[in-house]
């Protein structure tokens, strides 16, 4: 969404980066295991740019990106990170990433018209190859998610009632299957905060958040993307700068949407939802101790420390937020 960031994400990155380390570790608690809340460590990433997108692969290789063209990405667990600029887009925002692997990469640049790519990296980032740029000058690409190491979705901000998803499922090339969506609402449109408007699960199932419309809308598929179904949610929404931030689930029935509106940082709001029925029904949860929107939010993921970037990572119920103002940790979906 063309809407400027009103706060520096660089607490999404630690959380992240913590979660994913972390996702082992619990504490016993009545005689039932609750994951221990993750512990925060700064660390050096090479690079005095904002950074708003982690993609954490496994344990010790953790890709990030942001502004200015820059990607820093770790392959020890966060001990060193190496930061580098694609050559060619050092105007760029990056704001998605997707690690694949060590050598292995994605990152999505978000802009009106040309300045919405892909760029993809099979040596580390010592090189970059761009798979996509956008022809249209009214799309704005928010964000993707990947299914697979080579299979993902990409979405846009609507244009004339339709919104430009694409797809690929070679890691190579990417399909416009726009018109295979639901017609989006007048001004209906995604946040480009943090990389998670978009989630997918397992290999066939994905979840696009929209707002900046009359309703906030969860957009589903079952089948890879074949078709879709539009749902309505409870929380913030009806002006041009609410709606859904950021979606994850944990299984093919369970997931967690976090929301707000952007012209309120500092308001306590009906911000998180979750869904037990695969997003067609949701349920606000309590109010997170998080004021303004939630920019993004992700369940805890156990990944081995290889990262088969084919397979599938168990997830549990414990979430992690993140706020303009902070970062919350519920153990149990809020």
């Amino acid at each position: 969404m063309r809407l400027k960031m009103l706060r520096v994400l660089l607490a999404a990155l630690a959380v992240s980066v913590s979660a994913s380390v972390l996702a082992d570790s619990q504490v016993v608690t009545s005689d039932v295991a609750v994951p221990r809340p993750p512990t925060l460590t700064p660390q050096q990433s090479g690079t005095l740019n904002r950074l708003q997108a982690v993609s954490p692969v496994n344990s010790r290789v953790v890709w990030a990106s942001g502004v200015g063209g820059t990607y820093v990405v770790t392959t020890d667990g966060g001990a060193t990170w190496r930061a580098g600029v694609v050559a060619g887009a050092e105007q760029l925002q990056f704001r998605d990433v997707q690690g694949v692997s060590a050598r292995v990469a994605y990152l999505l640049s978000a802009g009106v018209g040309p300045a919405s790519r892909i760029y993809k990296t099979e040596d580390g980032g010592a090189s970059w190859s761009q798979q996509f740029q956008s022809l249209d000058p009214d799309a704005f690409y928010d964000c993707f998610a990947f299914w697979t190491a080579r299979g993902g979705i990409a979405m846009s901000d609507a244009v004339n009632g339709r919104f430009p998803v694409i797809q690929t499922t070679d890691g190579t090339t990417w399909t416009d299957i726009g018109a295979r969506l639901p017609a989006a609402q007048l001004g209906e449109a995604a946040f480009a905060a943090s990389g998670t408007c978009v989630a997918t699960q397992g290999r066939s199932r994905a979840w696009i958040g929209t707002g900046g419309a009359a309703k906030a809308r969860i957009l589903a598929t079952t089948d890879g993307g074949h078709t879709w179904a539009a749902y309505d949610t409870p929380i913030v929404q009806g002006t041009p700068s609410s709606g859904v931030f950021s979606v994850d689930f944990r299984d093919p029935l369970h997931g967690i949407l976090g929301a707000g509106e952007l012209a309120a940082p500092t308001a306590f709001a009906d911000t998180v939802a979750r869904s037990s029925d695969g997003g067609k029904t949701w349920q606000l949860t309590n109010r997170p101790p998080v004021p303004g929107a939630i920019y993004g939010l992700s369940y805890v993921r156990e990944r081995s420390a290889e990262g088969d970037a084919d397979g599938e990572a168990s997830a549990t119920r414990a979430v992690v937020v993140t706020g303009p103002r902070g970062a919350a940790w519920s153990p149990d979906e809020g």
